[in-house]
């Protein structure tokens, strides 16, 4: 009985030292020039969309984007999320979200940016709502800033307040 509750202690040392170590290497993740550019765009259209300004986040949508949401059947054009976001976001506040990083790989011109989100949401009405997900967006350098060429992602979860 004693060398089970043994090998039992030294497996959950095991797998705490892991978990531990590759928590404090994630936190630790130092990112290049080149990546910190890249989020700070990814931030930069976020911040618009979460103010309202959707003319200002689609100035970081290149010309032949093309997007795939979760909830889509097929994927869409710069177009088609224009007048979706239009649409769906018309006279919603969103008095907070944040975004964390998980991947940023750049190659070039290119790079893509793998991300979680939540979100808070109020619609015109009142109600409230949240959401959290997880987008990789594919970006493009165009001039002085990253614009997207291509992303998938979003919800995971939602929930009415």
């Amino acid at each position: 009985m004693e060398d089970i509750a043994m090998k039992f202690k030294s497996l959950f040392l095991t797998v705490l030292v892991v978990t531990v170590s590759g928590l404090s290497s994630l936190k630790a993740q130092e990112w290049s020039a080149a990546q910190k550019e890249v989020w700070k765009n990814v931030n930069d259209y976020w911040a618009l969309m979460a103010k309202g300004d959707l003319n200002g986040f689609f100035e970081y949508f290149h010309t032949d984007y093309i997007g795939w949401d979760n909830g889509s059947t097929l994927p869409s054009t710069k177009e088609e999320m224009k007048k979706m976001y239009t649409f769906f976001y018309s006279g919603v506040k969103v008095p907070f979200y944040e975004i964390k990083p998980l991947a940023i790989k750049v190659y070039g011109d290119f790079a893509f940016a793998d991300y979680n989100y939540v979100m808070f949401m109020e619609t015109p009405d009142g109600k409230k709502k949240s959401e959290k997900g997880t987008w990789t967006d594919i970006l493009m350098k165009q001039g002085a800033k990253w614009v997207m060429i291509g992303d998938h992602g979003g919800a995971t979860e939602e929930k009415a307040q």
